[in-house]
């Protein structure tokens, strides 16, 4: 049994929490040049222009790439030959949002009481946590922060099974067609199919971890990933909203078995700022 120290936790998240909200993923910046060049609109072109060029700029004076820093979204996998000492584990990730966005400036996002008070926190907790127990003695943690204009986008609709893959896309290319400029494309989607209505919800989020460009390893996903992201582009709605050629810039599926009379459907939207930073212990 390997033991950590809960400290390693906390400043592992702060290091990643930081490090998302200053520096745009490789795989994230490749994908808005690839945009830049098939993009046939002047207008759409300046703004993914401009988009580049504020990543640049995060990255080198070290200051966050939006002013919504974001709710954090936390993916832990724990070994199940770990030990965790000097405390709890879910308090100590907290405790590394805190950190991060005492350390970075990051702005603090969050509100307790959502249905009344809608107090904030100060310190943006708590991090939206999922753990899961995989083989071995380590940990990986990947964090994702997720604006608030992107997300209030997203939808969930529990599907007939008898509504098969043209619901799912008329589903999803609704769900961006109705967001318009809302999530600040290009956007990324994040799809989950099936489970349950819950799990396809976090499916759909999962999916935004995968790098840009990476596909489904299922062929007849990646054709459907494919297809959805044509549908989309064909909108016209284009970067900023102002219309172009490139609304999206990646889809991803994740897809679970599900009940027989079940097909939920989740798309989670990501804005252009797709931001996201893992680490190890």
């Amino acid at each position: 049994m390997r033991e950590i120290d809960v400290s390693e936790v906390t400043a592992l998240v702060s290091r990643l929490y930081q490090e998302a909200n200053f520096s745009l993923p490789a795989d994230v910046i490749a994908a808005l040049q690839a945009a830049l060049a098939r993009e046939e609109s002047p207008l759409g072109r300046d703004v993914i222009e401009t988009l580049l060029k504020n990543a640049g700029i995060a990255a080198s004076e070290r200051v966050p790439l939006c002013q919504d820093t974001g709710l954090a979204a936390v993916f832990a996998e724990v070994g199940q030959d770990v030990h965790f000492t000097g405390g709890a584990f879910a308090a100590a990730v907290d405790r590394g949002i805190a950190e991060s966005q005492a350390e970075g400036y990051l702005r603090a996002s969050v509100v307790s009481g959502a249905c009344f008070d809608r107090t904030n926190s100060g310190d943006n907790t708590p991090a939206m946590l999922h753990t899961e127990l995989v083989e071995g003695d380590g940990v990986r943690i990947t964090v994702l922060p997720k604006g608030g204009g992107s997300e209030n986008m997203s939808r969930l609709a529990m599907l007939k099974p008898a509504d098969g893959i043209e619901g799912i896309i008329d589903f999803v290319v609704g769900t961006v067609e109705r967001a318009g400029a809302n999530p600040c494309p290009p956007i990324f989607l994040g799809v989950g199919i099936g489970g349950t209505m819950d799990r396809a919800a976090l499916l759909s989020k999962q999916a935004l971890l995968r790098p840009a460009g990476s596909p489904n390893a299922d062929g007849r996903v990646r054709q459907l990933e494919a297809d959805i992201l044509d549908k989309v582009n064909a909108l016209g709605i284009g970067p900023g909203g102002f219309g172009g050629t490139v609304t999206c810039l990646g889809v991803a599926i994740e897809e679970y078995p599900c009940h027989i009379a079940s097909l939920p459907v989740a798309v989670n939207i990501q804005c252009n700022s797709a931001r996201r930073a893992a680490g190890s212990l």
